[in-house]
């Protein structure tokens, strides 16, 4: 991957070359950015940089370092990522080689991909991935061996915060002093898990969320989406590029006429019709039950604006917005606060695999009495 694969970030993408090309690359960096923020395809292209053979204002992509780097095969480049033993495989050896080989094909299938995406794709989600205690030790082995082609040696440590406590503290003394050429990019969406002692031995390097004329353009130029469903796209993702590239292939729904007959349930406490909404909710997909969440919370924020005076700034359109505007008629500033924070709580207990049934019959009941108490 090279810097031009990635879309937008040009501030930070220009920090990280100059910093390469003045020969002020700090030894240990760590990529933070919120959940869907592109981070790891930083990293990634970031290495390809640091071993390009012919580098200039993007590694050149067509060198022998460039060319394995597009496959992460390069020998000096060095990943740690968490993983679960799912098959209680025995052979330690066999085991590593197997789950190299299925990250290598994750990260060329799912460049955007999130840990959820990893674990589901190793087939590893139900249990809880980690970065052993024996990591710290292999990351010591790895790195006191000389570069076999490159005059660098890069270590990627995805997720970072979920290292085990031991892994974690073993690698700080090298981490403070690392072997000659040796680059450390600590990659995380959880800064505020990390110890302190890692935190304090890094550059801070962060990677915001894609603004959404970024991730538009995108959808229209690499999925050839026309205009309005690239926009309407666009408003669900929030800057999240892999989540809204998930939802191209989601089924076709109506989350506009799902959300109106949904709050029109809520604010009238039709019991019975909220109950069938929950069966209904509970027989779509985890991304499409994500998905009505997430246009629900957009819908709220449209509410705000159009309550606050700042209805020139509204995204929504057509039956959207004459229905923000009707909604808006009973809302108050406090009741979109709590209605927000009563969505974001179920966006989160459905992200932890909660029983989305239970979870959407107890978040329209207590919508129906924040709306209408």
């Amino acid at each position: 991957m090279r810097f031009a694969d990635i879309p937008g970030l040009q501030d930070v993408k220009e920090l990280l070359i100059d910093a390469v090309k003045n020969n002020h690359t700090a030894h240990a960096q760590l990529f933070v950015g919120a959940t869907g923020a592109l981070n790891l395809p930083l990293a990634l292209a970031y290495a390809t940089y640091l071993h390009c053979e012919n580098k200039g204002d993007d590694a050149c992509g067509t060198c022998a370092a460039c060319s394995k780097n597009a496959k992460y095969i390069h020998p000096d480049t060095h990943f740690v990522f968490p993983v679960s033993n799912v098959k209680n495989d025995k052979d330690e050896d066999r085991f590593k080689a197997e789950i190299l080989k299925s990250w290598r094909a994750f990260l060329l299938e799912q460049s955007y991909g999130s840990l959820d995406d990893w674990t589901n794709y190793y087939g590893g989600e139900d249990k809880l991935a980690l970065i052993s205690r024996e990591e710290s030790r292999e990351i010591i082995k790895t790195l006191s061996l000389k570069p076999f082609e490159s005059p660098h040696k890069v270590m990627i440590i995805w997720q970072p915060e979920l290292m085990h406590s031991a892994a974690a503290n073993g690698i700080l003394k090298i981490l403070e002093e690392p072997p000659p050429q040796t680059f450390f990019i600590l990659v995380t969406n959880a800064a505020d898990k990390l110890l302190p002692t890692i935190i304090s031995r890094t550059q801070i390097v962060t990677v915001p969320l894609l603004h959404d004329e970024q991730v538009q353009a995108y959808l229209m130029e690499k999925h050839s989406l026309d205009e309005r469903k690239a926009e309407k796209i666009t408003q669900l993702a929030e800057g999240n590029l892999n989540f809204a590239i998930k939802l191209i292939d989601s089924e076709e729904d109506d989350n506009t006429k799902r959300f109106i007959e949904w709050m029109r349930a809520c604010f009238r406490k039709s019991y019975g019709s909220l109950v069938a909404m929950a069966d209904d909710y509970h027989s779509l997909d985890k991304l499409n039950q994500r998905n009505l969440i997430s246009y629900s919370m957009n819908m709220m924020r449209e509410s705000l604006l159009n309550i606050s005076g700042a209805g020139d700034m509204n995204r929504t359109r057509g039956d959207e917005l004459k229905f923000v505007q009707d909604f808006s008629k009973v809302l108050t500033l406090d009741k979109v606060e709590k209605s927000f924070k009563l969505l974001n709580d179920a966006s989160y207990h459905l992200e932890r695999n909660g029983s989305a049934k239970m979870i959407f019959l107890d978040l329209s009941l207590k919508l129906s009495k924040t709306l209408n108490p």
